[in-house]
């Protein structure tokens, strides 16, 4: 068998592009386990926000870190958007849509920017189906790309 034969090049095209399915399968699911555990961590700071909020995010943070030292992502700043995650989508029917599918940074951009849940919804299944990058989600939302597409359509 000859190893530039159409037959040859055309299972190592379809191995290839099964390796690239496998491997993005698997990133959306370490994404969502990731998502879960902001979502978990953020409800838990929310819960108790009566232990003054500043205070108890910074030692939940520098606990974190004295506890899993290569860890990174347990910022104040990071739990804080934890908190506002949690809030965002108070039940786990978030791992159901796009925001559980995207990383985290553009939720992160979706909760700065929007306050209408419906909108980020709409945007994170822009940011899935496109592919966009965190500054393109930040142009399209700055444009008023929801308005001017959706409420237009209305």
């Amino acid at each position: 068998m000859l190893l530039n034969s159409s037959e040859y090049l055309n299972t190592v095209e379809s191995i290839k592009q099964e390796i690239r399915a496998a491997q993005y399968r698997a990133s959306v699911s370490v994404n969502r386990e990731l998502l879960l555990l902001y979502h978990t961590i953020g409800n838990t700071i929310n819960a108790h926000k009566t232990w003054g909020s500043n205070k108890f995010i910074e030692s939940l943070s520098a606990d974190i870190k004295l506890a899993f030292p290569d860890a990174s992502g347990y910022s104040v700043r990071n739990l804080k958007y934890m908190a506002k995650f949690a809030l965002a989508y108070p039940d786990e029917e978030f791992v159901q849509q796009p925001v559980a599918q995207i990383p985290w940074g553009h939720n992160t951009v979706l909760l700065d920017k929007l306050s209408n849940k419906a909108e980020r919804l709409w945007y994170a299944e822009q940011i899935s189906k496109n592919g966009w990058s965190r500054n393109v989600l930040v142009h399209q939302i700055e444009s008023g790309l929801y308005q001017r597409q959706v409420l237009a359509e209305k």
